[in-house]
């Protein structure tokens, strides 16, 4: 019989062991299958701001499964029970929920991911997540094994982030750095102080309830600042930003106009 492996990402954070990732936005399995191979402790497949919808997550995350080292966490669009249930039924077991700012949005993503009668997960026999039906005790299982991310991004998020951290069901917190950053005013200007010490607030917060937090950089600087500064979960660079850094450098040195 097939059996559910653990969830290695999830297990990580549970014992507060620092793990770093990569943010993958260009949408395609090529690039999904390259970065499986960098060493990153997980890589995020993005539906929020790229292109990419639920079938073109599937082979993305094919190519990342793969890996003995890397874990796939994936973006929905937007906090929604039907793409949760398509995204869980595909085989996703960590996923990072955009702006929910309150202990009820909250509630409502944890119920999405299980089954009754804790949530209200639809039930499908035959899926990639239970290996096409050969895994026998997936749906009884299945819920100690999804990690659940929520993203805070907004000062209502901000105002509520306990409240939201300590929701059963909750296994870390991601502070928005941009629409936070958008939301206290300072929308082209990332490293404005205000919004620097918005985030170290926050996350002396959330650590504060026991739960992990988590943040996104294109900025090695930065990277190393929020990891040092204590943060669970770090994403230290984006594919898109990287290929249009490194290729207009390259043009630069050898094209002159």
């Amino acid at each position: 019989m097939i059996e559910i492996g653990p969830n290695l990402f999830k297990r990580a954070l549970t014992e507060n062991r620092q793990q770093i990732g990569f943010w993958s936005t260009l949408g395609t399995p090529m690039v999904a299958d390259l970065l499986a191979d960098s060493g990153f402790d997980w890589l995020l497949l993005d539906c929020e701001h790229s292109p990419s919808d639920v079938q073109e997550i599937l082979p993305q995350l094919m190519a990342v499964d793969r890996s003995t080292v890397t874990t796939p966490v994936v973006r929905p669009p937007w906090n929604d029970m039907v793409i949760f249930k398509k995204l869980l039924d595909i085989g996703v077991r960590s996923l990072l929920v955009p702006m929910v700012s309150t202990p009820e949005e909250a509630k409502a993503a944890v119920a999405a991911t299980r089954y009754p009668l804790d949530g209200v997960r639809g039930v499908a026999g035959s899926i990639r997540a239970n290996r096409y039906g050969r895994m026998m005790d997936y749906h009884g299982k299945a819920s100690e094994d999804i990690c659940l991310l929520v993203q805070v991004e907004t000062e209502q998020g901000l105002d509520n982030i306990e409240a939201i951290a300590e929701v059963d069901g909750i296994d870390g917190v991601f502070i928005g750095p941009a629409d936070l950053g958008a939301a206290l005013g300072h929308l082209t200007d990332r490293n404005n102080p205000h919004v620097i010490e918005t985030i170290k607030r926050g996350h002396k917060r959330v650590a504060s309830t026991g739960k992990a937090s988590g943040i996104l950089t294109a900025d090695s600087d930065q990277a190393a600042m929020w990891m040092d500064e204590g943060f669970t979960f770090v994403a230290c660079g984006v594919d898109s930003n990287i290929l249009a850094r490194e290729a207009d450098a390259l043009a630069k040195r050898f094209i002159k106009r």
